[in-house]
């Protein structure tokens, strides 16, 4: 049975993750693609940096051991995507995920940790994953699994745990009232992030529900 395994690693020990040490309002979000050639999520987007914030993290990525090269591609309500080539020998947990067959559902990432979602055709292959990072020295925590028929409300689709809590809890506390009845900043204080990182967080989800709901099924 297909199975789904939730993992975190620390932001040190990902590709990139030390890059942004000390940005404590960064958010960054793999780009999941249909593979069309053998690269390893070459995409991710990165949300709460200025530009010369951004132009410093691509400076240091450039000269970083895990990358090949690292630009800028496009600018999308205050979110730069980003392009990156790996360097094969040192993809560590993406690695791992191509290695032993899995897919990789989501991958979000702050200054501080990683947290990944990947899906296994059977319970055994995220035991094998979990071996292969046991044996070239991945650290990496497994903090939940389930079958894929147990999947929580929400998750089919495709929203990330954070953004279902963020868009329940602006329901709940009527923001989508006319007037509304919360702010962004109230709303981002329960999340111990600023108003405009919820606020992005909430287009986000918007933006997955009507992709889901409306334009795929449409």
């Amino acid at each position: 049975m297909a199975t789904v395994a939730k993992f975190t690693v620390q932001a040190d020990t990902f590709p990139l993750g030390a890059l942004f040490r000390g940005h404590s309002e960064v958010e960054i979000e793999l780009e999941r693609i249909v593979p069309t050639r053998p690269a390893l999520i070459p995409y991710i987007w990165i949300r709460g940096l200025s530009q010369s914030e951004i132009s410093s993290v691509l400076t240091s990525a450039s000269q970083a051991p895990d990358t090949k090269s690292i630009k800028q591609l496009d600018k999308v309500n205050g979110a730069y995507l980003l392009r990156v080539e790996w360097k094969p020998e040192r993809q560590g947990l993406l690695r791992a995920i191509s290695e032993t067959n899995g897919t990789l559902i989501s991958g979000t990432g702050t200054a501080d940790s990683w947290t990944f979602e990947v899906r296994g055709e059977t319970h055994t292959a995220i035991t094998h994953l979990q071996e292969y990072c046991r044996e070239h020295d991945i650290p990496v925590s497994l903090t939940s699994i389930r079958t894929l028929s147990s999947a929580t409300v929400g998750q089919e689709y495709g929203l990330t745990a954070a953004q279902r809590k963020a868009l329940v809890l602006a329901y709940n506390r009527g923001y989508y009232q006319t007037p509304r009845e919360v702010s962004l900043d109230d709303l981002a204080g329960e999340f111990e992030i600023t108003g405009q990182a919820f606020g992005s967080r909430l287009r986000r989800g918007v933006n997955q529900l009507v992709k889901s709901t409306l334009i795929n099924t449409a």
